[in-house]
């Protein structure tokens, strides 16, 4: 007799897909994972797939039984996988709000049309055009790659007409370049917000983000900001998921300037890095929240279960495979840390491999908690 839970299938196989697929499983979700490489981290939470995820004769018998199809990243072919998908079926975040995010020039230019507040920005053809805005702007400016860039690939900070024009070839593709003034900002915070298909959302709090050498160190939640401030955070993070009309987790990464005032850096539209921390930490994971979402299920709470969060990247340190387990006995005798190993097949230095978080009454605790494990681990 066929199950009258839903199944879901995700396109993608990493440990975000991971992260999803075992909170629906908890909640008798099937679920279903398309990658177009060996998907290490889902095999097992998902029934696997891989296969060239573009290909319709891929594509339609994976979604042929699937109630909805979810991406683990804006780069998944989405608009293939609509094309295929049968008319009961659902696919979430759609296909527009995809493509209004995955392209940072697009989706900086919606947001800015919507009234959000962004840093300003051009998008620039050519070398010439980079060079005229930036001398608008003013120096500093970052340019960014309009597809592809994170964790600091793809982008670059220069100072000079000198400095741009050495970065340009390096990063320019066919139709140029972003060209963003530099934001001076105080902090980089994060929020989370889960959407479903009517409208009805629930946002999650306030997260401060510290990152090192271009990537995310570190999370602590709540952000030791204004109550203001905090309140100003979650209004533009709402105002912008509802401006791409997002569904499902929506994480929006944010600038607090000097003077309290609150920027859009940009949106993934999906669960995020700088969410991990609600697994351990809130009454309602962002993960299990986007399986709620995009189910059209009612929402959980997003409030803390304690006072502090604190998470903390476990990065690659070295080139190999497989990777080790050096360190995790001690990372686990740390009270009441809770580490994340995610089973990617290789190491590289940089690559998230994992991430641990703490919880406490105490933030100074709770960080040192946190740093203590997941510098312990060296995988």
């Amino acid at each position: 007799m066929a199950s009258s839970f839903p199944t879901i299938g995700i396109l993608g196989g990493g440990q975000l897909g991971k992260m999803m697929a075992a909170e629906a499983v908890r909640m008798s979700v099937s679920t279903k994972l398309l990658s177009p490489t060996d998907a290490g981290p889902m095999r097992p939470y998902a029934e696997a797939h891989v296969g060239d995820w573009t290909a319709p004769d891929v594509l339609r018998p994976f979604v042929a039984d699937c109630d909805v199809v979810t991406v683990e990243s804006e780069w998944a072919p989405a608009e293939a996988a609509a094309d295929v998908l049968p008319d009961d079926a659902a696919l979430w975040p759609s296909p527009s709000t995809l493509s209004l995010i995955k392209d940072k020039g697009v989706q900086k230019q919606h947001l800015a049309d919507a009234g959000c507040p962004v840093p300003s920005f051009a998008r620039c053809p050519t070398a010439d055009a980079a060079l005229e805005a930036a001398d608008e702007l003013g120096y500093p400016v970052v340019l960014k790659q309009y597809r592809g860039a994170y964790d600091g690939y793809g982008n670059a900070t220069v100072d000079s007409p000198d400095a741009l024009r050495e970065a340009w070839p390096g990063l320019a593709a066919e139709d140029g370049l972003l060209v963003e003034a530099f934001a001076n900002f105080d902090r980089e915070l994060a929020v989370q917000v889960a959407r479903r298909p009517g409208g009805e959302q629930v946002v999650y709090p306030v997260a401060y983000t510290e990152q090192r050498n271009h990537r995310c160190h570190a999370v602590e939640v709540p952000a030791a900001i204004d109550d203001g401030v905090a309140a100003r955070a979650r209004r533009v993070a709402q105002k912008a998921v509802e401006a791409v009309e997002g569904v499902g987790l929506i994480a929006v990464e944010l600038f607090e300037m000097p003077d309290g005032e609150i920027l859009v850096n940009e949106l993934a539209p999906r669960p995020h890095n700088t969410g991990h921390y609600s697994i351990e930490g809130c009454h309602t994971s962002q993960f299990e929240n986007h399986v709620r979402a995009i189910l059209d299920w009612p929402l959980g709470s997003p409030s803390l279960h304690q006072p502090v969060a604190v998470m903390v990247n476990v990065l690659g340190r070295r080139e190999g495979s497989p990777p080790r387990t050096a360190g995790l006995s001690r990372a686990l005798n740390v009270e009441g840390a809770a580490v994340h190993v995610y089973g990617k097949p290789d190491v590289r230095p940089g690559r998230k491999m994992g991430h641990v978080t703490a919880l406490g009454e105490r933030r100074a605790n709770v960080r040192k908690r946190a740093e203590m494990a997941a510098s312990a681990i060296e995988l």
